[in-house]
């Protein structure tokens, strides 16, 4: 259920009522009787639950190129893994 925020024309009063959406809007001041004023707010705030939320937690290590053995060979190694010519 919605909290809305709400202020008195007259007297400057500002008080919460917990309804749902589909009520009507409160019209009249509980202390003075004046006419009131639904205030904008800022909404709710944002919980973050679980991981991947911090830096450390976004992404795995990437495995060492010695580890994976089915990666193709880097452009750094290429030269070291071609074939050698044979001396004639």
């Amino acid at each position: 259920m919605p909290t809305y925020e709400y202020e008195c024309t007259s007297c400057g009063k500002s008080f919460d009522v917990f309804q749902n959406m589909s009520d009507a809007p409160v019209e009249t001041c509980p202390t003075c009787g004046s006419a009131v004023k639904r205030r904008i707010n800022g909404g709710t705030g944002i919980i973050f639950k679980g991981s991947g939320f911090y830096k450390n937690d976004s992404r795995k290590a990437a495995p060492s190129p010695s580890a994976c053995s089915s990666c193709p060979a880097s452009s750094s190694e290429g030269s070291a893994a071609s074939p050698k010519k044979e001396a004639v």
